[in-house]
């Protein structure tokens, strides 16, 4: 009788034991489930937070391989501000679903503005700056930067909608775009590449800059016109961060401009007009709301961001029209 009082009480504790075995587990996997739930929650939000960055320091200067001694100082830029923008802020415009920038709009717009405008500056030194005449032959180096510039910005290494292989992302294109700008400046160094430093090279380039820039205000005229005072926009900040972006990119270059046509400038008594109308281009930049609203134009208390910027591009594009006017003369 003892052994068989015995027994029970073993199976007692055996079953005591997986029941708190159980339990246990139980706990675990709630445990495990809450900071899964945790992770899927903060993952987003913690990572947009994280990699976010609207780089729009006027006073950036090119360093390392960028900068080439007896080059263009407009090339070192561009060369700088795609390196900037891939290898140390990332870019963001392609990243997939699965990673947290995916989620961000106003950095990827506003990267794309960059690039839009260093990829229209690229015709301009092909077919302008970096050629004898119009008819002399194109410098291969600006013509293969000025033709990976022109390559999406949203492509990722996979993109299933072009081919089921792997493709090249828009940052590896864009790697190779500064790999020849800094080809051709140094061999611009070396003496065996061109770089005009004729005024009507540079009025070419003004006047194409200045159309670049009035289609921008034609796009924010055109969505102010439809959508202000619509209590949702989801458009009019990625609007605003692209012309935001392709202001910066147009004052670094035209900055940079200044010290490479730094003597027919103050030939023809232009560093006054210069400066006003790269402070123009600043107003824009400066321009840092928390939220983008597009109220209507003539409300007393929402302000209209974007008729704000449009009227800072303006007013830039203008006094570009106005130095391209005296170095017709």
């Amino acid at each position: 009788m003892s052994e068989i009082g015995n027994s029970g009480g073993d199976t007692k504790r055996i079953g005591g034991r997986a029941a708190a075995v159980r339990e246990s587990a139980k706990r675990s996997w709630k445990v495990f489930a809450i900071l899964i739930l945790l992770f899927l929650l903060l993952y987003y939000p913690v990572g947009m937070i994280m990699i976010n960055n609207i780089d729009d320091d006027t006073e950036f200067v090119p360093t390392g391989t960028n900068v080439v001694a007896g080059g263009s100082h407009a090339v070192d830029m561009m060369a700088g501000l795609i390196d900037r923008e891939i290898n140390v802020n990332r870019w963001t415009a392609n990243d997939p679903f699965f990673m947290p920038s995916a989620a961000l709009d106003n950095m990827p717009n506003y990267q794309q503005g960059i690039i839009s405008a260093l990829a229209r500056f690229g015709f301009e030194l092909t077919d302008q700056i970096g050629r004898t005449r119009g008819s002399s032959q194109t410098d291969p180096d600006l013509q293969e930067a000025a033709g990976l510039l022109q390559y999406s910005g949203t492509k990722w290494a996979w993109d299933p909608t072009i081919s089921l292989l792997p493709t090249a992302a828009s940052e590896e294109q864009y790697e190779k775009a500064r790999s020849s700008l800094i080809s051709y400046n140094k061999r611009l160094a070396n003496g065996k590449a061109v770089f005009e430093r004729r005024a009507d090279n540079l009025l070419a380039t003004l006047d194409r800059i200045a159309l670049d820039m009035g289609s921008s205000t034609a796009t924010i005229d055109q969505h102010i016109d439809e959508n202000s005072g619509d209590i949702i926009d989801f458009q009019a900040d990625n609007i605003f961060y692209g012309v935001k972006g392709q202001a910066y990119g147009y004052y670094m270059l035209l900055k940079a401009l200044s010290q490479d046509y730094e003597s027919l400038i103050k030939e023809r008594n232009l560093t006054n007009a210069w400066a006003q109308m790269l402070a123009s281009l600043k107003s824009v930049i400066d321009l840092d709301p928390f939220i983008v609203i597009n109220a209507a134009p003539d409300s007393q208390f929402l302000p209209n961001h974007l008729t704000a910027q449009g009227f800072y591009v303006l007013r830039a594009r203008t006094q570009l029209q106005e130095i391209s006017n005296i170095l017709l003369k």
